[in-house]
């Protein structure tokens, strides 16, 4: 009994999660991922940094928004498939409302000075939350100090945005590069016991 308590405590909280993240979240699913950190990570210690940090690589390389992605990954790794609900759902809701009701209001909004002046403003918001986020990531490849993973994080970072190579180049090369990788890791520890 104290089980089903348990879970369906985890499964409301991962629910009104995932619907505040996603109500207070503007400029897409790269400013969710420091909040998702902030709230997952640092505050109810559901998953550690690591855990994180393959949930974006998974959210990000997967096709579809980054934050049902993330959510997707979260609720299946903390309460299974009633997970995956909860949390998706949190993360639909607010966009979906939202949406809805600047459709209702699309003439006013879009001719507005003050709405127009309240995005340009958010945008540079975006623009900070976005930069917190790629300093936090590369900080936890460097602190983990594994010279391929950081060789790796600067030639995708000078491929995108020197050489201008199409993303998902670089994320199927990465995601090769990781296959092979884990068999070589795999195979030494195999032959040491």
């Amino acid at each position: 009994m104290s089980e089903n308590r348990s879970k369906i405590k985890t499964l409301r909280q991962l629910f009104l999660s995932t619907l505040y993240l996603s109500a207070f979240t503007f400029g897409g699913g790269y400013v969710i991922i420091t909040l998702m950190k902030q709230k997952f990570v640092d505050q109810l210690h559901w998953i550690d940094e690591d855990e994180m940090l393959d949930l974006v690589a998974i959210a990000q390389s997967s096709p579809g928004p980054i934050a049902v992605n993330g959510a997707i990954v979260l609720g299946y790794k903390l309460a299974g498939i009633a997970g995956i609900f909860c949390s998706v759902l949190g993360a639909v809701i607010p966009p979906f409302v939202i949406l809805t009701v600047i459709s209702f209001f699309y003439q006013a909004f879009k001719d507005s000075a003050v709405i127009q002046s309240l995005l340009a403003g958010m945008t540079c918001g975006v623009s900070a939350v976005i930069m917190s986020v790629v300093f936090d990531m590369a900080s936890g490849i460097v602190k983990g100090k594994d010279p391929i993973l950081i060789v790796v994080m600067i030639l995708a970072f000078i491929c995108n945005y020197v050489l201008k190579v199409n993303v998902i180049l670089i994320i199927l090369f990465c995601v090769v590069l990781g296959v092979v990788l884990t068999l070589i890791r795999t195979r030494k520890e195999a032959e040491k016991s």
